[in-house]
């Protein structure tokens, strides 16, 4: 019996999957604490609560909504790239780099730097397509 070696960059997947609930725990952070009718998170109706936040949590929850769009392709690249074969030692690096880069826009995002969020949105897209073709021969 052969045991599944789980690579980096499939721990990198996991990490992937959870920046969207961070970025959902950043747009709701405070909020349960104040009441629900003073602006206090609503959490029978959160959707709507969040289409009416401003500011850092309206970009929190933005940043989410990215996050979820960036995630089958990292997905995909990733399980493909370990399908040919790529070099793991490359293909590891790149996975970090990605994550690390969505995390990095994460913090753009809330903080309000357009400019330099799009400069990293690309490199991390750019990664990605790298992390597709990492196993090309």
């Amino acid at each position: 019996m052969t045991l599944a070696h789980f690579t980096l960059a499939y721990w990198c997947i996991l990490v992937a999957a959870l920046l969207p609930i961070v970025c959902a725990g950043i747009a709701k952070y405070g909020a349960m604490r104040i009441a629900l009718g003073k602006g206090g998170y609503d959490n029978n109706d959160p959707r709507a609560w969040l289409a009416r936040q401003t500011d850092w949590r309206a970009r929190a929850n933005a940043s989410q909504a990215n996050t979820f769009e960036a995630i089958p392709f990292f997905f995909a690249a990733v399980i493909i790239a370990h399908q040919f074969q790529a070099s793991q030692a490359l293909l590891d690096v790149l996975a970090v780099v990605f994550v690390v880069l969505r995390v990095v826009y994460i913090a753009l995002y809330v903080g309000n730097k357009a400019n330099a969020r799009s400069i990293v949105w690309a490199l991390a897209f750019f990664i990605n397509i790298g992390i597709l073709f990492s196993g090309f021969r």
